[in-house]
C-alpha cells in the first residue's frame, strides 16, 4: 500500500504543474488533490482499537513518504529543468514539490507525536532546531520514525498478550493487591505513581487499591496512614487479607505497619521493590555535608508545595532522616518478621551514569564511591529481605530507581515493565495469595 501510495504522491507533485499541458487541467487537478487528500487523512487499518497506535502508524508512514520523495522529485525536476521551457512553469514546479512535501512531512510529524509516547520532547526540540541541516535532519527524522515504529509493534504486541490470555485472568490474586508508593509523590490519579502498570494488572484480573499515604512522613507516621488503607480496604472488599507491592521507603512503611501496627493479620504477602531496607549511606553522608541552612531551605520548600498539593501535614526531613543507614540499622532491631506474613524483595541497579537523568545519575556515583552497584538511590544489598530477586538488564540502560516503577512511561530495551509487575502478581495467584 506504501507503494501505491508513493506513487500517487509523486504523480501529484508533478502533474498538477503540467496541467497546462492537459486538455481538461480542474478535472485532474481535482481527482489528484483528492487523491492525495486520502493519503494525507485516510484511517490506517491496525488489528485492534487503538487511536495512539493509528497515528503512530499513519504518521510514520507519512514522514517515509515525505522523506522518500525528495530523490525522485528532484531528478523529476532537473529532467524539467532540461527540456521543459519556460522559467515560470520549473519555478512553479519546484515551488509545488517543495510545499507539499513538506506538508507531507508537517502532518506526519504531528500524528507521530500525537500517537507516541517514547520520542521524548528533546528528539522534537532537536528536529526543530536543524530540520535545515544537511544529512542532520535525514538522521534525526530516522531516529524519531524508528523509535515510533518501535514503539507501534512493542505496543500491538503488548495488547494482543492481554487480549489473548484475558479469558484466565492470570493476576486475579485470591487477596486484592495495595500499592504503595515511596518518599516524595503522593497517588494521584492524573499522574500515576506506578505508570503504566496498574493498567496492565487490572487488564489481566487483578484488583488494585493504593497506599494513599502522604508524601514525606516518619515511617511510623507514614505506617500509621497505610494501616488505616489496609483496614479500608479489607472493609470495601471484604477480604481477609491483601497482597502489598511497596516501591523505595512505601517498603518500610509496609513493614512498619506490619510489625508494630499489628496489620500481619491482614497482609498475606510483602514484595518490596527497591527499598532500602538497611538504609542509604548517601542520606549520611548529604546531611553531614551540606550546609544546614540549605537543607532548613529545601524542607521548608518542599513543604510548603506538597501542602498545596494535598499534603496535610508533610515533613521532609522526617521521611529523609528515616532513610539514614544509621536510623535504619536501629529501626530494623524493633521490626521483626511476621511469620504470618510472606515477604519478598526485589532490586534493580543502573549498569552507568547515563542509565538515568538528573538526580539518579548524580545518585549513582556518590553510591557507587559509598556502596557499589545501585539504582540512583538504593544500593543493592540494602534492598535484600526475605526471598530476594535481582533484576538482570545486560543492555547499557540498566534499570534505575524510577524505571522499576514505569516512572518515565518508557519502553526499555530488554526490560518490559509491566510484564515485570504481571509476573509478580501471576505468581501470588499461583502460590494461593
Amino acid at each position: 500500500m506504501i507503494i501505491i501510495e508513493f506513487i500517487l504522491l509523486i504523480v501529484f507533485l508533478n502533474v498538477i504543474p503540467l496541467f497546462n499541458f492537459v486538455k481538461f487541467p480542474v478535472v485532474i487537478t481535482i481527482a489528484v488533490s483528492v487523491l492525495y487528500l486520502f493519503i494525507l487523512f485516510r484511517k490506517e487499518k491496525i488489528p485492534v482499537k487503538n487511536f495512539r497506535l493509528r497515528m503512530i502508524k499513519s504518521g510514520t508512514k507519512l514522514i517515509r513518504l515525505a522523506v522518500s520523495a525528495v530523490i525522485p522529485e528532484a531528478v523529476i525536476l532537473c529532467i524539467f529543468l532540461r527540456y521543459i521551457n519556460g522559467p515560470i512553469l520549473t519555478g512553479a514546479s519546484i515551488a509545488f514539490a517543495v510545499v507539499f512535501i513538506l506538508v507531507t512531512l508537517i502532518v506526519g510529524m504531528i500524528k507521530t507525536a500525537v500517537g507516541s509516547k517514547q520520542i521524548k520532547i528533546t528528539d522534537h526540540i532537536a528536529l526543530m532546531f536543524l530540520w535545515w541541516v544537511p544529512v542532520l535532519n535525514f538522521i534525526l527524522i530516522r531516529k524519531l520514525v524508528k523509535k515510533a515504529r518501535r514503539e507501534y509493534i512493542f505496543e500491538l504486541d503488548k495488547i494482543e498478550l492481554d487480549n489473548a490470555r484475558a479469558e484466565n485472568e492470570i493476576c486475579s490474586t485470591k487477596y486484592p493487591v495495595l500499592l504503595v508508593h515511596g518518599i516524595f509523590f503522593r497517588d494521584w490519579q492524573l499522574l500515576n505513581y506506578w505508570g503504566r502498570i496498574p493498567s496492565a494488572l487490572i487488564r489481566n484480573g487483578a484488583e488494585i487499591y493504593y497506599g494513599e499515604q502522604q508524601s514525606a512522613l516518619s515511617v511510623p507516621d507514614s505506617a500509621e496512614e497505610l494501616k488505616n488503607t489496609i483496614l479500608n480496604v479489607i472493609e470495601k472488599t471484604g477480604a481477609e487479607k491483601l497482597n502489598i507491592i511497596a516501591h523505595s521507603k512505601g517498603g518500610l512503611d509496609s513493614r512498619y505497619a506490619i510489625s508494630c501496627l499489628g496489620m500481619d493479620k491482614y497482609v498475606a504477602t510483602l514484595t518490596t521493590i527497591n527499598t532500602p531496607h538497611e538504609g542509604c549511606d548517601m542520606v549520611d553522608y548529604l546531611l553531614d555535608k551540606l550546609p544546614k541552612g540549605m537543607v532548613e531551605f529545601i524542607e521548608k520548600r518542599y513543604n510548603s508545595i506538597f501542602h498545596k498539593l494535598g499534603d496535610k501535614a508533610p515533613d521532609f526531613l522526617a521521611g529523609v532522616y528515616d532513610l539514614s543507614a544509621k536510623k535504619r540499622k536501629e529501626d530494623n532491631k524493633n521490626l521483626p518478621d511476621s511469620p504470618l506474613v510472606s515477604y519478598r524483595s526485589v532490586m534493580s541497579v543502573m549498569n552507568g551514569v547515563f542509565s538515568a537523568g538528573i538526580p539518579l545519575n548524580f545518585g549513582y556515583m556518590l553510591i557507587k564511591k559509598l556502596n557499589g552497584a545501585n539504582d540512583g538511590l538504593v544500593w543493592e544489598k540494602s534492598a535484600e529481605h526475605g526471598e530476594f530477586r535481582k533484576i538482570k538488564n545486560n543492555h547499557k540502560r540498566g534499570i534505575s530507581h524510577g524505571d522499576v516503577i514505569d516512572l518515565m512511561r518508557e519502553n526499555i530495551d530488554g526490560f518490559d515493565v509491566r510484564e515485570f509487575y504481571v509476573d509478580i502478581v501471576k505468581n501470588l495467584k499461583e502460590q494461593g495469595y
